[in-house]
């Protein structure tokens, strides 16, 4: 199982770092969630995990080898990647998109070998869309097309998948179908899942390792219970929040009622709590 690693990884534009020095190491066979403010760093951390953008400083390491040494088809045998925002081409059925996924399996002309089609296969049943092989992908819902996605990313054969804000612009139901398969994906395969996240409940509910970044820089890891605490989301998202036990998984539920001090003072000051007509 491929391991993933940051040592002391400094990213950005000329001296203007995102991320500055940062250290992180993913726990294989865990799914990790990595959570923060906007502009805090997250994308970027997943970008320069997969080699989308290089590191000015540190490395990057997969299966314990610098990731910028390697081949681009070699990291895309042990990683599959999910960005944020991918467009679904148009003129494709499902079954084109997913098999996709095995490119970097593929030789010669890249025709699809006997085993490129038992991954695709695969890949539709345990993301529940072989009905839906011979449909155009642009023609799907929402929450299917997520699943298209993930199942061209499990075509792949990796054991490591990596998601950017897989749950953005998708309703409350679709969200849970997305979370579910990939919780599922990492109990049942032994998947190593991580993803960026922004509903904090949703992200200590549906892992096992928390990354609390803010400012390009680590504020917290551990565990959902070490992570999820009234102090550290003060500290990170500057939000004074009451933590819970789910009734149901006994996992830690955030509370937010209410901004800090030091932000009301902030809106305030620029007439936020201001009646329109006043004055």
């Amino acid at each position: 199982m491929p391991s993933l690693s940051v040592d002391s990884i400094s990213v950005g534009y000329n001296e203007n770092f995102i991320i500055d020095g940062l250290s992180v190491e993913i726990p294989e066979g865990k799914i990790t969630t990595i959570i923060g403010p906007n502009g805090c760093g997250k994308s970027t951390l997943l970008k320069t995990t997969s080699r989308i953008l290089k590191a000015k400083r540190g490395t990057v390491y997969l299966d314990g080898k610098a990731i910028e040494k390697q081949a681009t088809k070699e990291i895309a045998k042990k990683m599959a990647i999910l960005p944020q925002t991918a467009e679904v081409p148009t003129g494709l059925t499902v079954f084109e998109l997913v098999s996709y996924g095995r490119f970097p399996h593929q030789k010669g002309f890249g025709t699809l070998s006997e085993e490129d089609y038992r991954y695709i296969r695969w890949a539709l049943d345990v993301t529940g869309m072989r009905e839906f092989a011979n449909r155009p992908a642009e023609a799907l819902s929402g929450g299917q097309r997520q699943r298209v996605w993930i199942a061209m990313a499990l075509a792949q054969g990796t054991d490591l998948l990596v998601l950017d804000e897989p749950t953005t612009y998708l309703d409350m139901a679709h969200q849970l179908e997305v979370l579910n398969l990939l919780r599922k994906l990492n109990e049942e395969e032994g998947r190593t899942i991580v993803m960026v996240i922004h509903d904090l409940n949703h992200a200590s509910r549906f892992s096992n390792h928390m990354i609390a970044l803010k400012d390009g820089k680590l504020m917290k890891q551990g565990t959902p219970d070490e992570v999820m605490t009234s102090e550290t989301l003060r500290e990170v998202f500057e939000i004074e929040a009451q933590i819970v036990s789910c009734p149901v998984n006994g996992k830690p539920i955030c509370l937010t009622y209410d901004l800090m001090e030091i932000n009301k003072v902030k809106l305030s000051a620029v007439g936020v709590f201001s009646s329109p007509t006043a004055g």
